[in-house]
């Protein structure tokens, strides 16, 4: 069985970001939400669990949410499927109500991206890499641990 991805999240408001991340074209599972929980289906092996503060800090065992702060201590980044998902996927976050983290650029050849934060804050980068760019990058992956100079 392949492993699952649970990404949760502290939100300030329930409804307003489950609407928001359902213009991103996630869906809402109601058979594991509730009212102080919104399960988003992103794939069939990744969901994001968008729970109140409240709620979010009875699974904390210490520390708080850092819900109206600054301080970022995740990035979750997903794949597309080409340039143009790239674009609505950012344009539908900025209509609901996200905002712009990273403007989208080719950082590299055949890899095109940016990052939005949703109404919370919380940075969501997207990425599409060309099929040659990820063959070029496994291949160089491949030389360098050939060579003793990978991970």
């Amino acid at each position: 069985m392949d492993r699952m991805v649970f990404i949760n999240l502290p939100v300030s408001d329930l409804k307003k970001s489950t609407d928001f991340y359902k213009g991103l074209g996630f869906t809402q599972n109601p058979d594991f939400s509730s009212p102080d929980a919104s399960y988003m289906t992103i794939s069939g092996t990744i969901a994001v669990m968008l729970l109140t503060e409240e709620y979010f800090g009875k699974f904390l065992r210490n520390g708080t949410p850092h819900l109206g702060s600054d301080a970022k201590e995740i990035l979750v980044a997903l794949s597309a499927e080409s340039n143009e998902e790239v674009d609505r996927f950012l344009a539908n976050a900025q209509s609901g109500g996200g905002t712009a983290y990273r403007p989208t650029e080719e950082e590299m050849p055949g890899m095109y991206g940016g990052a939005m934060a949703d109404p919370d804050g919380h940075v969501w980068e997207i990425m599409y890499m060309s099929p040659e760019a990820l063959q070029g990058a496994a291949g160089e992956n491949t030389a360098a641990t050939d060579t003793g100079a990978g991970i």
